[in-house]
């Protein structure tokens, strides 16, 4: 399970109202190859299920993650930062034994 802090839900809640998106999208959390980790996590709004989805909720948030994403991202929390470090989300995975300076962290 993937879960959602109260800062990325309120900016969650805020790019979809601002999208103009219904309560029928929902954040689909992936990893993808590249970065300077070797795999990068992606975030976007869908609306499509996929063959082999995995689906959660948390606060509020509905998360798709596919299967290949889902275990790399088991535990996981997604959390949000505005500070004068850095805007953006981060993802706190508790399975990386690796991160890199921006922010990425995979097992390997």
């Amino acid at each position: 399970m993937v879960t959602v802090t109260n800062k990325a839900k309120d900016k969650i809640d805020h790019l979809m109202q601002d999208s103009g998106l219904d309560a029928s999208y929902f954040l689909r959390v992936s990893v993808q190859g590249g970065g300077c980790s070797g795999l990068s996590y992606n975030l976007d709004f869908d609306n499509e299920i996929k063959k082999g989805d995995q689906f959660f909720e948390d606060q509020g948030v509905r998360l798709a993650l596919d299967m290949k994403s889902f275990l790399y991202l088991a535990g996981t929390e997604l959390d949000f930062s505005d500070g004068l470090n850095g805007k953006g989300f981060n993802f706190h995975n508790p399975n990386a034994t690796r991160t890199c300076g921006c922010g990425e962290s995979f097992s390997v």
